[in-house]
This record gives structure tokens, C-alpha cells and sequence, in this order.
């Protein structure tokens, strides 16, 4: 059942506007006074746009004292203050902007409002308005002041998802810049500021598969400080001070069984070339020539230094193995295996012959035909060091 007030009620009602509007302005000053002490920011701000602020009052104090006197008007306002709100809904982006909380904007706005109230109800009291349009005058202030709280609130949210998109947008700009060869002391700087990241001392690259959903969703969860790498030939993040007290360990654990690859800890300007070592490993790691999970590259050094340049590396294959070039191809596996086996277990033919699973005569008969084939190159350390690099990290002999 629709609600009526009686025709001298509406009247009364309607004649408060008048009243209502002289008095902004002292419930203005009223509400400037009290923001000075908690919230000095806000008072200076109605003083700024003083003018702006009474042409919203005088339209709201117009809704609210229209809805107190229809009852078809059921107190809320659709919008019709959305120009004039602009101006709160920038309140709230300015909020977010300075760094400070939502709840204390809409804490002043909560003693503006109760400010505005009291003038409301003398007025009402001195017209010895009924209950009832007491009541929906109350109702018409406190919708006004969901207004004014969704509009700030709308403009922080807005700020805020702003915000986030721009930093997110240097983060990955300043993550191409560190990996690029253009990067310098300052640009860093400049870029790292507007990404909110603390440069660190070191960091270093983690790389995962292009085409490996469950690692790449792994990354953004390893520290909130680190930045993420999309590049057509890397996909990883860049973890900052990765060689702190523990880091190492829980990095570890974070990326066991993603397949990862850490790269070596360095300077920010040094990470290109970090980012070119790590490459190497982690096709060292898909030849399974590196195992480990994840391959922390600094303990592998020495694979990547020979398998870095595969030209320069089968160039040296080809000269230090030539004495077996003219084998079949089987004999030639089996006594380049055990070759390898050898130059590792440092002539240790018991352990060669654990390590191939074969009897230590056929060890013996092996080591007997490689001495025919190389003569005394194998006695020649300078000779075993070039057969050592040449096959001590295959996949069978990894470093």
C-alpha cells in the first residue's frame, strides 16, 4: 500500500527548501570547521571547490526534500547527480593518488552528513513536521550520502585498477629494458620507479618452455618482487636478490618439477649476458645433456662454456676423435662411450666397468684398442684435456 501525507504535511515539507538552501552555506562552514581537526585535507578541499559543493548540496537538498513530500519517490537517485558527483568520484581518484585509505574519505563524508542532518531536522522540528515525513526526509539524506560514497568509491576503484594496469605495464617494460643492451644506470632508475620495483644489488633470470602452461602459471607466484619476461625467445621472470640467506633453497623448492632453468646471479646491467647463458643451458637441458630440475646454471658453468658454440664444439669433435672416424658406426659408440667413461672416472676401470654395466675385460679389451687407435695422446695431459672436453658432457657424462 502506497503511503500518503496529507496536503498541509506536503506543504510544510515543500517550504523547508528555501530555508534549507539559505542555510548551506553555514552548514558549509559548519562542516569545514570540522574537518580541520581530523581531516584538514578534505577542509581545504571544500574551501578549493566551495562553489562546486553548494550546487550539489542545493540539488540534493532539493531530491530530499521532493522524495520527504511524493511518496511515489522512493528515495533513491538514479543517476541524476552524475555530472555534478564527477567532481567526488575525482575526490576518490585523488584518494587513491596520495596514497590514503578509502574509509577516511568516507568517514568525512559521514560527518558532513550528519552535519547536513541536524540542519534538516531543526528545520523540521521548528515546522513541527510529522514522523512520517521526519522519516523519509532521513531516508532522502541517507540515500544522497550512498551517492556521494559510491561516486568516490567508483573514482578510488577506478584509480586503483589504473594504477595497477600502468604498473604492471612498466614492470614488463622495465623487465625488456634489464634484458635488452640498451639499459643504463639511469633509465633503470627512471623505469623502476614508475614500476614501484626496488632495484636490487643481484638478480637473476628464471626460464621456463615456451609451450609449458603449468610453468609459466608457477613464475608470478615465485616473489612478489619479481617481474615478468615475455619474449619471443624467453618466457620466465627475473627474481631479485636470489642469493640471500635461504632463497636459493625455497627457489629450488618452488620450481621442482617445472622443468626451470636459474640463471647465474649478477648485477641488473649484467643480465643479457645471463640471459644468452641461460639459453644455452636450457637447450642443454631439452638434449638432456643437463638433468637437473630446476638447473641452476652457476653449477653448471663448464657444460655451458663447451656447449655454448656447437660449431666451435663439433669442430673439436671431429679433430680429437679422428682416430675413430673410420670405425662402423656401433664399435665407434661403444668405444667413444667408454672413452668418455674413462677420461671421467679418471682411469678408474672398475668404476667404468659399474658405470657401463659390462664385465672390466671387455673394459680392458676396449681401453687396449683405444691405445691402438690414439696412441700416446691418452698418456698426454694436455691431449686428454681436449677429449675430455670434446665428450665429458654428453648426455651420458654431464657435468
Amino acid at each position: 500500500m502506497t503511503e500518503t501525507i496529507d496536503r498541509s504535511t506536503v506543504a510544510a515539507v515543500e517550504g523547508l527548501l528555501p530555508a534549507l538552501v539559505d542555510g548551506l552555506p553555514a552548514v558549509l562552514d559548519e562542516v569545514t570547521a570540522l574537518l580541520l581537526g581530523e581531516w584538514p585535507d578534505y577542509a581545504e578541499f571544500l574551501v578549493e571547490q566551495r562553489e562546486s559543493v553548494a550546487r550539489i548540496g542545493t540539488a540534493a537538498l532539493s531530491r530530499i526534500v521532493n522524495t520527504a513530500a511524493d511518496p511515489r519517490l522512493d528515495g533513491t537517485w538514479d543517476g541524476e547527480l552524475e555530472g555534478d558527483l564527477s567532481l567526488l568520484k575525482e575526490a576518490g581518484r585523488a584518494q587513491w593518488r596520495a596514497g590514503k585509505p578509502l574509509t577516511s574519505l568516507l568517514s568525512a563524508y559521514r560527518a558532513g552528513g550528519r552535519a547536513g542532518w541536524r540542519q534538516i531536522a531543526r528545520s523540521a522540528m521548528d515546522q513541527h513536521l510529522p514522523g512520517q515525513a521526519v522519516a523519509r526526509l532521513a531516508e532522502g539524506v541517507f540515500a544522497f550520502m550512498e551517492e556521494l560514497a559510491s561516486a568516490s568509491t567508483s573514482g578510488y576503484l577506478e584509480a586503483q585498477s589504473e594504477a595497477a594496469v600502468e604498473r604492471e605495464l612498466a614492470r614488463v617494460e622495465l623487465a625488456e629494458l634489464l634484458l635488452s643492451d640498451r639499459a643504463d644506470d639511469r633509465v633503470v632508475a627512471a623505469t623502476a620507479e614508475r614500476a614501484r620495483w626496488h632495484v636490487p644489488a643481484t638478480v637473476a633470470v628464471v626460464l621456463v618452455g615456451h609451450d609449458d602452461p603449468v610453468a609459466s602459471d608457477l613464475l608470478p607466484h615465485l616473489d612478489p618482487a619479481s617481474l615478468p619476461v615475455h619474449r619471443p625467445d624467453a618466457v620466465g621472470v627475473l627474481v631479485p636478490d636470489p642469493v640471500g640467506p635461504g632463497h636459493r633453497a625455497r627457489l629450488a623448492d618452488a620450481l621442482r618439477g617445472s622443468g626451470a632453468v636459474v640463471g647465474p646471479s649478477v648485477a641488473p646491467l649484467q643480465l643479457p649476458a645471463a640471459l644468452r647463458v641461460t639459453q644455452v643451458a636450457m637447450r642443454l637441458q631439452r638434449e638432456y645433456v643437463l638433468t637437473d630440475d630446476p638447473v641452476f646454471v652457476d653449477e653448471h658453468l663448464d657444460a655451458v662454456i663447451v656447449h655454448r658454440d656447437d660449431a666451435l664444439l663439433e669442430t673439436l669433435q671431429a679433430g680429437v676423435l679422428s682416430p675413430l672416424a673410420g670405425l662402423p658406426s656401433p664399435n665407434r659408440e661403444r668405444l667413444q662411450e667408454t672413452l668418455a667413461c674413462w677420461l671421467w672416472q679418471m682411469g678408474d676401470r672398475r668404476r667404468v666397468a659399474a658405470e657401463l654395466h659390462v664385465h672390466p675385460q671387455t673394459v680392458r679389451y676396449r681401453l687396449a684398442r683405444l691405445r691402438e687407435l690414439f696412441g700416446d695422446a691418452l698418456d698426454d695431459p694436455a691431449a686428454r684435456g681436449r677429449l675430455l672436453l670434446a665428450l665429458g658432457w654428453s648426455p651420458a657424462h654431464k657435468a
